[in-house]
């Protein structure tokens, strides 16, 4: 049946012998497109973190994705240095941490880079940079020397899909423009330190049901900051950028789809209703 099916495209002109092969090219790609999707999602296995050492520095542990990600380090056996603003929600979370994992050995750093800033815009502007630019960039700066004393070390840095999965985040320019130096930011790292024994990687997720985001409620889009922290340890050490949370990937792949205007207009429209709903709060907050 094979040779007949050869023998039979042998014939056809050209042209069709060329769509027939750039069709099963395609299909070949879209193939192991979605094999590997599936390994590296739900097949893969995760890493030792231990490899890296028997400490884990955690900044923005006092909520969100950060607290999360603290809790999960320390299930698996890491002490902490836990990096935060607030001196009193960080003896609350190394407290709660300690309550379930007693072996674990805890330091609470206090690191405040956004205070002393000028009142309204820019001090809005100049706290996200300085959380999201100065933060990442002097912590990195002063864990790299002993990791490659070391010759090993991980270092995570969460970005955002507001800089890499949609074209643009129209009125969170500011946000999102820290993000992308996130994420380039990361990149560089892994390829200067990757032969050093060092992981460097940023992970790219889309909406968290956290404080920041505004959101209460987890769901199969939107996981909790656990849910997103258990996929996040998973992905550690593994590419030097990734969408941990499977189903974020599957939006990340429609959105590739759809036409950058599309998707400029749609979130131009998201932001602006955001926007519209928290007028609306600070107006009756006056009231």
């Amino acid at each position: 049946m094979e040779i007949g099916f050869l023998e039979t495209l042998k014939t056809q002109p050209l042209w069709v012998i060329v769509l027939f092969l750039l069709g099963s090219l395609s299909i070949l790609q879209i193939s192991v497109s979605i094999l590997t999707w599936v390994y590296v999602n739900f097949l893969r296995p995760p890493k030792n973190i231990k490899k890296y050492g028997s400490w884990a520095l955690v900044t923005g542990s006092t909520d969100g994705i950060g607290k999360a990600f603290a809790f999960e380090l320390a299930k698996k056996g890491l002490n902490l240095i836990l990096v935060g603003r607030n001196p009193k929600k960080l003896e609350d979370v190394s407290s709660e941490i300690q309550s379930k994992f007693s072996k674990t050995q805890i330091r609470n750093v206090i690191f405040d880079l956004t205070g002393d800033l000028s009142e309204g815009i820019k001090k809005i502007t100049e706290a996200i940079e300085g959380f999201n630019v100065e933060a990442t960039t002097k912590v990195t700066q002063a864990v790299l020397p002993a990791m490659l004393k070391r010759k090993r070390g991980a270092i995570v840095n969460i970005g955002s899909g507001a800089a890499i999965v949609i074209p643009s985040d129209p009125l969170y320019a500011v946000y999102a423009a820290t993000k992308a130096y996130i994420d380039q930011f990361s990149r560089c790292l892994y390829v200067e330190y990757k032969n050093s024994g060092i992981d460097v990687q940023c992970q790219v997720p889309l909406y968290v049901a956290t404080k920041m985001a505004s959101i209460k409620r987890s769901s199969f889009f939107v996981p909790s900051p656990t849910g997103y922290a258990k996929a996040g340890l998973r992905w550690l050490g593994h590419d030097p950028r990734c969408t941990p949370y499977w189903p974020h990937s599957v939006i990340w792949a429609l959105l590739n789809s759809l036409p950058e205007f599309a998707v400029d207009s749609w979130r131009l429209g998201f932001c602006l209703q955001i926007r519209k709903r928290g007028q609306l709060k600070d107006s009756r907050k006056k009231e």
